[in-house]
């Protein structure tokens, strides 16, 4: 458990227009693949007169560097079961990005610049108002705001082997993803990063001021170095607009191997990716069980101060694997499993051990290519020591209460693409043991019972 540190930076007054991410998945992939009349590759501009671009504005800018896009995520969603309170709710994100090539728009070799911001609203949330839970339920739910994620420049340097990103950055566009489990509205920041790092980490929709080192020595590998202000302030309060830029809390390290095969169109064989990563938070982390003599928080005799630790780590590995590929498909295409695992110590963290598995299938009805269907299961393990504090709270006290032990979300999603740049997805999951299996609030004898949940996405991008 990470100890905030005491002081505030004053929230610095910036208007960041129309900026933010075409994709949710990664920022560069707007300013990498928009095409020469400034569309990316799925918009639903493709789909209306004049590409949506009557007086030529956008392919005027994307022939000088400049592109720029809006994409919009609406979900209806309804708690059928379990949690501590039933109903359904909507919720939104409004994104938009603006990217500038500054070789075309300056001269300036190699260097780019990237922005983005979110309109997040109505966003009541099943995960912390419905279910209290540890794992992500929906990707989009956050603290209603508009705010600034990203703001940075990039220089590729050596052939584009290598690049520094320096500015705003949200971890989560590069650092610990699974490529196929995007499809799925559950996938996220792994709950063992955002549920032990201070304030959640630099991931949605918080980023922070840091610097990334990218090397890739051939097509096939990729090395990322990240360094991070280590904490991006609580989104609901410190850093309510992204505009705090705080640069004095203890520093986050984030690196990542990457080794990618049968990318290409053309390739035969199966196509993969496999990253192995790790981190290093440099702030004080709390005892999950002891104080500073020894004793169980849990005791009357305890000092209420909880033994201190210099820093906590942890390690990952992804594997995003093809098993199927259909004659002519790409990487995207056919059958394909996911997997990310990872783990912390047990003595500073709540979430010592993390799995997130699924599979996705791509294009198999006839006539729907770029439909998708997806199921997963997400599992956050409650750590040694926090679960031995629970059984010292039942000792010393008397009071019966659930010991907490894990919490394990299903998903079932289909996405369904209705013209390019827009999809329906509708969705089911299943929460087991929310929160980790902790007490209901009304009835803190016994745990908040698991639950089910259904509900439908709309993404346009434009």
């Amino acid at each position: 458990m990470h100890l905030p540190g005491s002081s505030r930076r004053s929230q610095v007054s910036v208007v960041v227009g129309l900026v933010a991410a075409f994709l949710v998945s990664a920022p560069a992939a707007a300013d990498d693949a928009a095409s020469l009349n400034g569309i990316p590759p799925s918009s639903m501009a493709t789909s209306l007169p004049d590409e949506g671009d009557p007086t030529g504005v956008r392919k005027w800018l994307a022939e000088r560097g400049i592109s720029y896009g809006l994409i919009y995520t609406g979900e209806a969603l309804r708690n059928l079961s379990g949690g501590v309170r039933r109903g359904g709710l909507y919720e939104g994100k409004l994104e938009a990005f603006v990217a500038a090539d500054l070789e075309k728009l300056a001269g300036w070799s190699g260097l780019g610049f990237f922005a983005n911001a979110f309109q997040i609203h109505h966003t009541a949330g099943l995960r912390d108002q419905h279910f209290e839970s540890l794992i992500t339920i929906s990707n989009i739910e956050a603290v209603p705001s508009t705010r600034l994620s990203e703001l940075w420049l990039e220089q590729k340097l050596f052939d584009d082997r290598f690049s520094i990103r320096l500015g705003q950055l949200a971890a989560d566009t590069e650092f610990f993803v699974s490529d196929y489990s995007k499809t799925l509205i559950s996938s996220d920041w792994p709950t063992i990063a955002g549920g032990n790092l201070p304030s959640g980490g630099p991931a949605y929709p918080l980023a922070t001021p840091g610097i990334r080192l990218k090397f890739d020595p051939s097509p096939s590998w990729t090395t990322l170095v990240g360094l991070f202000n280590g904490d991006p302030g609580g989104q609901a309060t410190v850093n309510r607009a992204g505009t705090n830029f705080r640069v004095n809390d203890p520093p986050l390290l984030m690196g990542e191997l990457q080794y990618r095969y049968n990318q290409d169109k053309d390739s035969r064989g199966l196509a993969g990716t496999l990253r192995l990563g790790g981190w290093h938070h440099f702030g004080m982390f709390a005892d999950m069980r002891f104080d500073d003599a020894g004793l169980s928080q849990a005791s009357p005799f305890s000092s209420g101060n909880a033994r201190l630790f210099r820093g906590s780590s942890g390690i990952y590995g992804i594997i995003d694997q093809q098993i199927w590929r259909p004659e002519g498909g790409d990487a995207a295409s056919g059958i394909a499993v996911f997997s990310r695992i990872s783990g912390t110590p047990s003595d500073r963290n709540l979430i010592d051990f993390f799995v997130d598995t699924g599979i996705v299938f791509s294009g198999l009805l006839p006539g729907r290519p770029d439909d998708k269907f997806g199921a997963s299961f997400i599992c956050a393990h409650i750590s040694d020591r926090a679960r031995a504090l629970d059984r010292d709270i039942i000792d010393l006290t008397g009071v019966h209460q659930p010991l907490r032990d894990f919490e394990l979300t299903i998903e079932l999603s289909y996405q369904a693409q209705i013209k390019p740049g827009w999809t329906l997805q509708p969705v089911f999951e299943y929460i087991v043991h929310p929160g980790g299996h902790v007490p209901d609030p009304i009835l803190p004898n016994s745990p908040v019972k698991s639950g089910a949940l259904i509900g439908v996405r709309s993404t346009i991008a434009y």
